[in-house]
């Protein structure tokens, strides 16, 4: 090897790329240079000249001052890098000041290790401070004194369940077709009643009110911001109820005619739906801006507090609808004119004045969505929820949306996120997504990634975080490669996992982490010291002969559920509905066609039924098809386990066989727009709902297995 291809792979290394991999099989690969190239450039590396760039990062890195943020945690040393030209005979005078006024100071003699190291105790209160460093070695820095853990809330005292609902898929009378936040705070109440303390909902970050056709909730145009689409129009009846607006813009018949389709279609019921926001808008702003009422008050004030991200997000949405609308090829902000890529150029400026009542009405939108979803959160809580709604904080950002474009989350260009082979996808998985460029974010102080758990635990008392090893590390691929053809690329997991267990208690918000597929060595681990929830999924919950497990053997530290939005519904793996859909599509794993895939279907059944019969109270045979004794028994058996949270979609709870998503079509299969036969309460208060959630309830009372 030349050396300037060691100088390359030094290069990746330092700025977190894993110049090898280890596949689900075992097997060592290497990354080639060329995608270490382009993953550099990803990051804002000049790799043309890899040892002069090597040269420079490394003399950089030896004297950079503090960061702009460091983390530790609580009554724990904090190790503080120093520029590698610090005296080493000299003390260095430091002082801690807490936003609480707790002061500590001192001199403390660096440690070579080999670069100078300041070590340090940190107060026994978690909270913010200052760090300032005094003498020859001036600098200050912003210090997150993380606690131990994340917040654990009713977890610490007693195992609690939930259901999981997709909000476009709920139905209320009104609906227009789509779901929205009105119909959250009816669902929270009817799953109180059966005694669930969580509700996990759908991802509700901003996507593109301009296009109907982009709605998975898994790639947002914004994490920081809110879907506006799900805003509930009659949410304001003081100011105009849904039909009154509906019979003023003559749009009844559109209405009904989409809520009376099967699935949600976004074409027709997003623009139905922001046909009625718009009117209430304008009745509001008429009623309640001039001059303000005490309603107004309130939306003028979200709107100053909001500041230049939540004008930033408005002016996207404005000239996003105004490009697609001269060109259906201008999706993506990098095609716009020039000037328009700025969001801090004149040129925007000029537009967003000169389209003043389209920015104000995004900007309501967020206010809107915030005040519904707020009042959902004080609807379950005062049901008597211990925990409340579950937000979802999806694991990456479309690279033409509004948070990219506003150039402040110090976003990866020119690479999408994904997941190397694995026994599932030998050809590995390219999401069309973007994250964070962990540089970067380190020297924005972590903002970004603040503001996105600020964003999801604002209205919540948990959250879950899709992909959760992707704090530590994820595949990047670059733009225009396969998906074989990438890269992990190492986030700070220390810091990441302090500032998310700092602010789970700032925002009383339990987390839980999506840890499926392939992990970090020792990430686990980790996950349960943070006091972070992974997941148990009773599809995969398997001994070595491939018997289901026994319910004590999941984690107490963990959620139990029986599925996820990306695997079969119960009902519909139990039918086998899964194998013949995927092997319509040419989805079934190598080597393995329809009937061999039936085959095993059926040992599995065999399987879980004899592990219910022991554990779920299951009597008789194995029914042939998905009946109520079958659900009750899944969820006996899921409220037995020592997890402190058990979870089971609504899906599982009204043995509903259609699956949600379906990871590898796009249209071949109707992912995101499953809707539930009728709303909530209703299929809470009939069977197979009643008996299914009762057995899951009195099975987390007696106190499990």
């Amino acid at each position: 090897m030349s050396g300037a291809d060691d100088a390359l792979l030094r290069l990746a290394t330092l700025h977190g790329f894993e110049p090898q991999w280890q596949d689900f099989r075992g097997r060592h690969h290497h990354v080639g240079l060329d995608t270490l190239r382009l993953l550099l450039r990803a990051q804002g590396v000049d790799a043309h000249d890899p040892e002069a760039a090597l040269g420079a990062a490394l003399d950089e890195a030896a004297r950079a001052p503090l960061p702009p943020r460091l983390t530790g945690t609580a009554g724990q040393h904090l190790h503080v890098a120093l520029p590698i030209d610090c005296p080493p005979d000299q003390p260095i005078a430091w002082r801690i000041e807490t936003d609480s006024g707790v002061v500590q100071d001192g001199l403390a003699q660096p440690v070579c290790d080999p670069r100078p190291v300041l070590v340090l105790m940190l107060p026994d209160e978690p909270g913010e401070a200052r760090l300032m460093l005094g003498g020859a070695l001036q600098g200050e820095a912003a210090l997150t004194i993380a606690p131990r853990r994340c917040f654990q809330g009713p977890l610490e005292s007693r195992r609690c369940w939930g259901l999981g609902v997709q909000i476009y898929g709920l139905r209320k009378d009104g609906d227009g077709g789509l779901g929205h936040y009105g119909a959250l705070a009816d669902a929270a109440r009817a799953a109180a009643r059966r005694g669930a303390d969580a509700l996990a909902l759908s991802p509700v970050h901003a996507l593109f009110a301009a296009d109907a056709g982009h709605f998975s909730p898994y790639a947002p145009s914004s994490r920081t911001r809110l879907n506006g689409w799900l805003v509930d129009p009659g949410g304001m009846p003081e100011v105009a109820k849904t039909a009154a607006l509906a019979a003023q813009l003559g749009i009844a018949d559109a209405l009904a005619d989409a809520e009376a389709a099967p699935l949600v279609e976004y074409g027709a019921a997003l623009p139905l739906r922001l046909r009625l926001l718009r009117a209430l808008h304008a009745q509001f702003a008429a009623a309640h801006l001039h001059p303000p009422s005490a309603m107004g008050a309130e939306f003028l004030r979200f709107r100053q507090d909001g500041g230049t991200r939540l004008e930033d997000h408005a002016h996207f949405e404005a000239l996003h609808a105004h490009h697609l609308r001269a060109d259906p090829y201008a999706w993506d902000w990098r095609n716009w004119p020039a000037p328009m890529r700025d969001p801090r150029s004149t040129e925007v400026a000029t537009f967003a004045a000169a389209h003043a009542e389209e920015v104000a009405f995004h900007v309501f939108l967020q206010w809107l969505a915030t005040r519904q979803l707020t009042a959902a959160q004080r609807a379950a809580r005062d049901s008597g929820m211990g925990i409340g709604l579950i937000a979802d904080l999806a694991v990456g950002t479309q690279a033409g949306g509004s948070r990219a474009w506003s150039r402040t989350a110090a976003l990866l260009e020119g690479v999408s996120i994904g997941a190397p082979p694995d026994q599932l996808n030998l050809l590995g998985q390219n999401w069309g997504l973007t994250t964070f460029a962990p540089t970067r974010l380190a020297a924005q102080g972590y903002a970004p990634f603040l503001d996105d758990l600020a964003t999801a635990m604002s209205f919540a008392g948990g959250v879950r975080i899709d992909h959760v090893m992707g704090l530590a590390r994820i595949w990047c691929v670059p733009d225009g490669a396969r998906a074989t053809e990438g890269a992990y690329l190492r986030f700070p997991v220390g810091d990441m996992m302090r500032l998310l267990a700092a602010e789970s208690h700032k925002r009383q918000a339990v987390v839980v982490g999506e840890d499926l597929g392939t992990l970090p060595d020792g990430f686990r681990d980790l996950l349960v010291s943070t006091g972070l929830l992974g997941l148990r999924v009773l599809f995969f919950e398997r001994e070595n002969d491939g018997a289901f497990a026994p319910s004590w053997r999941y984690d107490s530290r963990a959620v139990a559920t029986s599925t996820t939005h990306d695997m079969p519904t119960l009902a519909g793996w139990w039918r086998g509905a899964d194998i013949g859909l995927r092997a319509g599509l040419g989805l079934l794993p190598e080597g393995q066609d329809e009937a061999a895939e039936g085959a095993a279907r059926q040992r599995e059944r065999d399987a879980l039924w004899q592990r219910l019969h022991e554990e779920g109270g299951a009597e008789g045979d194995a029914p042939a098809g998905p009946e109520p004794r079958l659900g009750a028994a899944v969820a006996r058996f899921l409220g037995r386990t020592p997890s402190v949270l058990a979870m089971l979609p609504i899906e599982d709870a009204i043995l509903s066989e259609p699956q949600v998503n379906l990871p590898g079509t796009t249209d071949a299969h109707p992912n995101w727009r499953r809707r539930l036969p009728a709303p909530v309460p209703a299929l809470l208060e009939a069977e197979p709902a009643v008996a299914i959630l009762g057995a899951l309830d009195a099975a987390r009372r007696e106190g499990g297995g």
